[in-house]
C-alpha cells in the first residue's frame, strides 16, 4: 500500500517558500518558520500572498509535488506541476469511455450510488447517535427518500437520468442537513446550499472543505495518469476538473460533510471564526482556516480498512486508491468500478 504523504498548507501572508537541498523551507520576514523533508510532502497549497522560489517550483515539478495557489479565503487560482504523468494509452481509453454513452452511464451510476448511500449513512448515524434528538423527523424522511432514490437509480438508462436522481438526492439530503447540526444552532443555521458566494457559516465551511478535497482528488487523478478534465457525471467545461469532481462525490458526505459537522458540533469553531465581506460573502478568518486545516490533516491520517481492497490504509489515500481502481476498470482489469461505500 502506498505511503500517505502530507500536504503543506501555507496561510501566513507574506510567507516565502523555498528549497534547501531536499528540504522545503518556509520563511516569514527572514525568520524560518518551518523545515519539512520533501519526501514527506505530496503537495504544497499557498493561500493569498505567499511566494515560492523558482528553484522550489522546478524541484517540486521533478519530484511530482503539486504547488497550488488559492486566494486567501480558499478560491482556486492556479496550479504548478511537472510533466504529465501516466500512460498515454490509459488516457486515450479514458477518452473513448467518455464518448461512450454506456460507459459514461456505468461510471456515473457507480459514483452517484456511493454518494447517495454515503449520504444516507450520515443521516442514519445521526439518528442512531441521537435517537431522541430534535429534527429526527426530518432526518427519517431524508433517509427514506434517499433509500428510495438509491433503488430508483438502477433503472436509469442514460447519464442525464442519473444526473436527475443525483440532483433529487442532493436536495433531499441538504433539506435535512440543518437537523444534523446539534450544537450552536443560533450561530450555524443552514437553510440550503449557497456557493458563490457562501452566505452563511455552514456554507462557508462546506465550500472550503470541498475545495481542499477537490485539490486532493485532482492530484490523485493526475498521479494515476488519468485526465482530470474528462469526466463522466460532470459535463466537460474548459478549466473544469470534471473527473476529480466525479470521484470526490463519493467522499463528500462521509469525509467532508462529517468533518464540517464535527467542527460545529464539537465547538471547535465558533461564530468568531468567520467574517462577512462587503459583498455579503461569509468567509473563514485566518484562525478559522488554520483550525479547519488541522482537523482536515488529522482526519486524513486516520486508518481505515478499504471496503473493496480489504486492506488497511489512511483516509488521505482513498482518493488515490479510487483513481487507481477506476484506471483498472478502464483498462479492463476489473468488471466494474468499485466506488467507495462507507460501512
Amino acid at each position: 500500500m502506498k505511503q500517505h504523504l502530507n500536504t503543506l498548507y501555507v496561510l501566513t501572508q507574506g510567507a516565502y517558500v523555498s528549497k534547501d537541498s531536499e528540504t522545503i523551507v518556509v520563511r516569514v520576514e527572514d525568520e524560518v518558520r518551518a523545515r519539512i523533508p520533501a519526501l514527506t510532502i505530496g503537495g504544497v497549497v499557498c493561500f493569498g500572498q505567499v511566494s515560492c522560489s523558482s528553484p522550489l517550483l522546478g524541484f517540486c515539478g521533478e519530484k511530482g509535488i503539486t504547488v497550488t495557489y488559492l486566494s486567501e479565503h480558499g478560491r482556486f487560482l492556479a496550479r504548478v506541476e511537472g510533466p504529465t504523468r501516466g500512460n498515454v494509452l490509459l488516457r486515450r481509453e479514458q477518452y473513448r469511455w467518455a464518448d461512450s454513452p454506456d460507459r459514461t452511464r456505468e461510471v456515473a451510476l457507480s459514483v452517484v450510488a456511493a454518494k447517495i448511500a454515503n449520504s444516507r449513512a450520515v443521516v442514519l448515524r445521526s439518528i442512531r447517535d441521537r435517537p431522541d434528538g430534535a429534527g429526527n423527523e426530518a432526518l427519517n424522511a431524508a433517509a427514506t427518500s434517499l433509500g428510495a432514490l438509491l433503488l430508483d437509480l438502477e433503472g436509469r438508462v442514460d447519464v442525464d437520468s442519473v444526473r436527475g436522481v443525483e440532483g433529487a438526492a442532493a436536495k433531499s439530503y441538504f433539506d435535512a442537513f440543518d437537523a444534523l447540526i446539534s450544537q450552536q444552532k443560533e450561530d450555524f443555521r443552514f437553510s440550503g446550499r449557497s456557493r458563490r458566494p457562501p452566505l452563511d457559516r455552514v456554507n462557508a465551511l462546506l465550500s472550503f472543505v470541498y475545495t481542499l478535497l477537490l485539490h486532493d482528488y485532482r492530484s490523485a487523478v493526475e498521479t494515476i495518469g488519468l485526465d482530470p478534465a474528462v469526466g463522466f457525471l460532470h459535463r466537460e467545461r474548459p478549466g473544469r476538473p470534471s473527473l476529480a469532481l466525479d470521484l470526490m462525490e463519493e467522499l463528500r458526505p462521509w469525509f467532508a460533510d462529517r468533518l464540517v459537522l464535527s467542527l460545529v458540533n464539537l465547538k471547535q469553531l465558533e461564530a468568531a471564526s468567520f467574517e462577512t465581506a462587503a459583498s455579503g460573502a461569509v468567509l473563514l478568518t485566518e484562525s478559522g482556516r488554520k483550525t479547519v486545516l488541522a482537523a482536515y490533516q488529522k482526519r486524513k491520517q486516520e486508518e481505515i480498512v478499504h471496503p473493496f481492497l480489504g486492506e488497511k490504509t489512511t483516509v488521505g489515500l482513498v482518493p488515490q486508491l479510487q483513481a487507481l481502481l477506476l484506471s483498472r476498470r478502464i483498462r479492463g482489469e476489473l468488471d466494474d468500478y468499485p466506488s467507495f461505500f462507507w460501512k
